[in-house]
C-alpha cells in the first residue's frame, strides 16, 4: 500500500506502526527522524501535483490542518483521501485506530494501547488551576473552545480560561489575556515558537510553562510519554498543584 500523509500526527503514527507504506509527507513531519518519503510541501500548501504523481493508494488528512480544495483536487484526481477529525482525546484514539487498522490494513499497534493506559492513569490534582494558553502572538490567538490541546490540559488539571469561546483559535489582546483572572499561563513551542525568552515575559507575575508542543498538540506516538513530559512542565511552575500522573 502506498500512503501519503498531509497531516505531522499521522506521519509519525504510520510511519513506527508500519515505515514501507509512505511515499510522501510534507515538510513539517519532523518525526520519526529520517523519515525517507518524498516531501510534497506544507499541511496548507501541500504540491497537489506532486502528490498525484506518487500514485497513493490513500492519502490521510486533517479536517483543521489541511485545506478542502486541496482535498477535492486529490478527490478529482481518483485518490481516495480519509479526513480525520481530532478534537478530545477520545477522537484521538478513535481515528488513530481508523487510520491504521481501518484504513491502512495493520494490526493495532502496541503503542496506541500504551498511550490509553498512560492517560488511564493520570490522576488530576484537587484543585485545578485556570490558564490561558497562547498559540500566537502578533496577533495574539490562544486556545478556545473544542481543541484537542485543551483536552489534554483539562485531563491534568488545567481549566482553560476560553475555553467557553465561541471561536476556537480567538484573538484576544493580551492587555485582556492579563486581566482574565488566570493563575497560569501555558506556552506550546509550535505552532508559535514559544519559549522561555519569547512569551513569559508577556505575563509578568504570572507562572509560565513552557511545553513541548509535540507532546501537546500532536495524536499518535508521542501521546504515550504525553501525561508525564506535559505534568513534568505544569510541576516546574506550580509544585503545589502537583498536576499529571
Amino acid at each position: 500500500m502506498r500512503v501519503v500523509s498531509l497531516v505531522p500526527s499521522l506521519t509519525e503514527a504510520v510511519a513506527v506502526t508500519a515505515p514501507g507504506l509512505l511515499v510522501g509527507v510534507t515538510d513539517w513531519c519532523s518525526h520519526p527522524a529520517g523519515l525517507a518519503a518524498a516531501r510534497v510541501g506544507g499541511t496548507k500548501n501541500p504540491d497537489v501535483a506532486a502528490v498525484v504523481r506518487l500514485r497513493p493508494d490513500l492519502v490521510i488528512a486533517n479536517e483543521e490542518e489541511n485545506r478542502g480544495p486541496d482535498l477535492d483536487a486529490l478527490r478529482a484526481a481518483g485518490i481516495e483521501v480519509l479526513v480525520t477529525e481530532v478534537r478530545t482525546l477520545g477522537q484521538a484514539f478513535g481515528e488513530l485506530e481508523r487510520v491504521l487498522v481501518g484504513a491502512c490494513g495493520l494490526g493495532r499497534p502496541a503503542w496506541l494501547a500504551e498511550a490509553e493506559g498512560a492517560w488511564a492513569a493520570v490522576r488530576p490534582p484537587a484543585a485545578p488551576v485556570r490558564a490561558v494558553i497562547p498559540v500566537w502572538r502578533r496577533p495574539w490567538m490562544v486556545l478556545g473552545r473544542d481543541t484537542f490541546a485543551g483536552d489534554l490540559l483539562a485531563r491534568l488539571g488545567v481549566v482553560n480560561v476560553y475555553a467557553d469561546h465561541a471561536e476556537r483559535y480567538p484573538r484576544i489582546g493580551v492587555d485582556e489575556l492579563r486581566g482574565s483572572g488566570a493563575g497560569l499561563v501555558v506556552l506550546p513551542d509550535e505552532p508559535y515558537a514559544f519559549g522561555p525568552g519569547d512569551g513569559p515575559e508577556a505575563f509578568p507575575g504570572l507562572p509560565a510553562a513552557c511545553v513541548d508542543g509535540r507532546f501537546l498538540t500532536w495524536y499518535g506516538p508521542s501521546l504515550t510519554e504525553a501525561p508525564a513530559v506535559i505534568g513534568a512542565a505544569l510541576r516546574a511552575v506550580l509544585p503545589a498543584a502537583d498536576p499529571g500522573p
